[in-house]
């Protein structure tokens, strides 16, 4: 069991750097300091890992029928599974550079990023509580 939330924490901890990279590339692409092309090309690249990541921890909980922390990631990864499969057909991925400033999306995405860093944070301490009681109980 503690093999479980180990697996977690350290998965955990990657979803949170690439919560953060999605948070300080959109932020860069808000002030100009690069292009709508070179921002979607970063952050198209790893909405597939983030999608197989977290996905990764749902099973896992599921497998080791941890009720409670799936039912906590589940609508996070529905979330993403989603997002992954609804890109319109002429949009190069989930953040297309064409439409990434029309609508206020680009403020929405930053939200959505945020949302998940708040979201990773407060997992990685579950995770981390879990393990080590793990280790104790064990």
């Amino acid at each position: 069991e503690a093999a479980v939330f180990i697996l977690s924490l350290v998965d955990c901890c990657a979803l949170i750097f690439l919560a953060v990279y999605f948070i300080i590339t959109l932020s860069d692409l808000e002030c100009d300091y690069i292009n709508a092309r070179a921002c979607c090309s970063k952050l198209n690249k790893w909405v597939l890992p983030e999608l197989v990541s977290h996905s990764v921890v749902t099973i896992l909980m599921l497998v080791s029928l941890h009720w409670f922390i799936l039912l906590l990631n589940l609508p996070i990864a529905a979330w993403n599974l989603y997002r992954y499969v609804s890109v319109p057909s002429g949009n190069v991925g989930v953040f297309d550079p064409t439409e990434i400033h029309n609508r206020g999306l680009l403020k929405t995405h930053m939200k959505e990023a945020m949302i998940k860093l708040g979201f990773h944070l407060l997992c990685f301490f579950i995770y981390l509580y879990s393990m080590i009681l793990a280790l104790i109980n064990d």
